[in-house]
């Protein structure tokens, strides 16, 4: 994105594709008022450029002498704005023509069209947001549960940003006292003293840091869910305990093995967390390059997976395809779920207990016990959530990768004063740190950092 184009008046549809009961077409910019005027032909006499802001105005689109559509037309000036300039927001009715229609009449009027996350990167290069609540925003649009809603709320409101500024002030302080002595060595009565209290503030900074830490990876399940994986030799069945958990027909069952050649993914919200549900494709020997690629896929998605649910049927004894599988998860997150419990017991479960410690007993034909599988995904994915939802929680791998190297960094500031090494040497490092919360808030950063942030963003927001 050029510079200079952020000086240029942008539209966009801001509402989503397809039709509904209203559509918003939106314009900002120094020229948004005066666009608004050649389109908008109100009751009242008076000019578009003369509205107050946050006003309401009813009236029509006409453009080239054709009356578009019949609106309301909402002004907002600048610095009362989403993007700190002057902004119109074209109410129409929600039909594919009308919007475009009206659109394509702003883009003609002098508009030009706003590229993806075009509003929200304004508002953050005019200092309405900083760019942790700028990034808040998409995890708000995409939010599935009520529980990433809260965190990505949160973030918009600033609960993280305030964290960070703190974090960013108390490293600035034990920075300040280094350099103090750096630059003025003969003034400093009291080296001792000094150095035991940055050596606490830095400590005390590192814990924090690391508190944060500890509850991102709560924060990435609760924002982008945790993906289970219902994996098991053909015909245990697998589909059927997709379909029985998300309450759906979702994916084909039938009495053959091998029906579920590809993985089938859901998501289902449990408890406020989403849960990605994927049914694969049963282990077994492959007999064509179709099974062949079908069991590669199910290996990946077991190797991908936050949890495994390994499925086996309680009618039937362990076979060699149960022991093969049984020996690739070890070492990976499992609820073992004997199916099939209406069926009659032919499978050892004293031996599933001793391998897992506990095994959960269900019919998916039946709906049996589904709520005790709920719990026990919960129970072995989520006990840190309900106390994560205490704290601040990141949720962003580019703010988790940059808290981790700060932390590493005031870590070896620290480790070095503690072994009397130079104190430039821990200044710098201190520094880099400053630099990397820095970048978390956008106080520093590259137009190639933010076309990467908002290309993810719809044209609209």
């Amino acid at each position: 994105m050029l510079i200079d184009a952020i000086d240029d008046t942008i539209a966009a549809i801001s509402t989503a594709p397809g039709e509904g009961a209203v559509g918003i077409v939106r314009l900002s910019g120094p020229r948004a008022l005066k666009v608004a005027g050649a389109l908008f032909v109100g009751k009242s006499k008076k000019r578009v450029t003369g509205f107050k802001t946050y006003t309401l105005h009813y009236g029509r689109i006409v453009h080239s002498g054709q009356i578009l559509d019949e609106v309301i037309l909402a002004v907002m000036r600048s610095p009362h704005s989403y993007t700190r300039e002057d902004v119109v927001e074209i109410n129409c009715h929600g039909g594919v023509v009308a919007l475009r229609k009206i659109l394509n009449a702003a883009l003609a009027c002098g508009c030009r069209l706003a590229s993806p996350g075009e509003f929200t990167r304004r508002a953050f290069l005019n200092g309405r947001i900083d760019l942790a609540q700028a990034e808040a925003v998409i995890d708000l649009i995409r939010a599935k549960t009520d529980s990433a809603l809260d965190i990505s709320l949160d973030q918009l409101r600033g609960g993280l940003s305030r964290e960070i500024n703190a974090l960013r002030r108390g490293i600035l302080k034990e920075l300040s006292s280094l350099e103090a002595y750096i630059d003025f060595p003969e003034e400093d009565t009291g080296a001792g003293n000094r150095l035991r209290n940055t050596l606490k503030g830095l400590r005390k900074i590192a814990d924090a840091l690391k508190e944060i830490l500890d509850y991102s990876s709560a924060g990435r399940i609760l924002r982008d869910g945790l993906r289970v994986v219902i994996c098991g030799r053909p015909n245990v069945g697998k589909s059927s305990l997709l379909n029985a958990l998300i309450k759906s027909r979702r994916s084909i069952v039938t009495h053959i093995p091998g029906t579920t050649r590809d993985a089938i993914e859901e998501t289902v919200d449990l408890n406020g967390v989403p849960v990605r549900l994927v049914d694969t494709a049963g282990i077994l020997k492959p007999r064509n390059i179709i099974e062949r690629e079908a069991v590669r896929r199910s290996n990946r998605h077991i190797l991908e997976a936050d949890l495994v649910l390994l499925v086996f049927d309680c009618s039937q004894k362990l076979l060699a395809e149960d022991e093969k599988l049984i020996r690739q998860t070890r070492g990976r997150p499992v609820v073992a779920v004997i199916n099939k419990i209406d069926l009659p017991l032919r499978i050892d479960r004293s031996k599933i207990k001793t391998i897992f410690g506990s095994f959960i007993g269900v019919s998916a034909k039946t709906s049996k016990h589904l709520i005790q599988l709920k719990q026990a995904i919960g129970h072995a994915a989520f006990k840190d959530c309900r106390v994560a939802r205490e704290h601040i929680l990141v949720s962003n791998l580019r703010h988790i990768e940059s808290l981790a190297c700060a932390r590493k960094l005031v870590l070896e500031a620290q480790d070095c004063l503690g072994k009397k090494m130079p104190e430039e040497l821990a200044a710098q490092g201190l520094r880099e740190a400053v630099v990397l919360l820095d970048g978390i808030l956008g106080k520093s950063f590259t137009e190639d950092l933010l076309d990467r942030i908002f290309s993810q963003f719809c044209i609209g927001k």
